[in-house]
């Protein structure tokens, strides 16, 4: 079973999440971002990927420490319930419509951490969320995963759609970077043996 816990205590945020891998998209999310939310929701359905999560968080300040603590959690928990990556098919990609938003989303799940993200946001803020934090979720998530992810966003006007696209794209390029790949279920899909 691919699951992992992660706890993140700062003066900061208090996080607790729990994460399938394997699970049917169920989620159970309170960040106290509500933005945060929706787009967790999107993500935990799209990657069939089974997530509770619970963040406490100094949201009276702004949202920037509870989105970077959040990601900071799930990148671990993604990496933890991973383990040797033994079997996985590592690579998934998918270009993603989202009414007039179009996304690529390309994910390696190397061991290697890096980020692409390329956007064209026309607003500052959705709703009260600032678009900049998209990044900084992303960022932080790849680093703690130990993956490299590419976001581009191909096309879009309204920011909650390209943002929208962009969890969703991401949730489906891993969820086939994630899956056993029967033909090597037991290989670690790296010639140096090592992931």
């Amino acid at each position: 079973m691919r699951k992992a816990e992660t706890v993140r205590k700062t003066g900061e945020t208090d996080i607790t999440l729990s994460l399938d891998i394997d699970g049917k998209g169920e989620s159970e999310i309170s960040s106290g971002v509500g933005f945060l939310d929706h787009m967790l929701t999107l993500f935990s359905r799209h990657g069939r990927f089974d997530l509770k999560l619970k963040c406490i968080g100094d949201t009276y300040v702004d949202d920037h420490h509870s989105t970077e603590d959040i990601a900071i959690a799930l990148g671990s928990a993604f990496r933890k319930a991973l383990g040797d990556k033994r079997g996985i098919k590592r690579y998934g990609d998918i270009i993603l419509p989202m009414d007039e938003a179009l996304v690529l989303a390309s994910v390696d799940i190397s061991g290697r951490s890096y980020i692409r993200f390329t956007s064209n946001f026309q607003t500052e803020k959705i709703g009260t969320f600032d678009v900049e934090l998209l990044e900084d979720f992303f960022t932080s998530f790849a680093e703690n995963a130990g993956i490299t992810l590419h976001i581009r966003q191909l096309d879009g006007r309204n920011s909650h759609h390209i943002a929208e696209a962009m969890f969703k794209a991401v949730a489906r390029a891993l969820r086939k970077a994630v899956e056993i790949d029967e033909r090597a279920k037991d290989e670690i899909p790296s010639t140096k043996g090592v992931l």
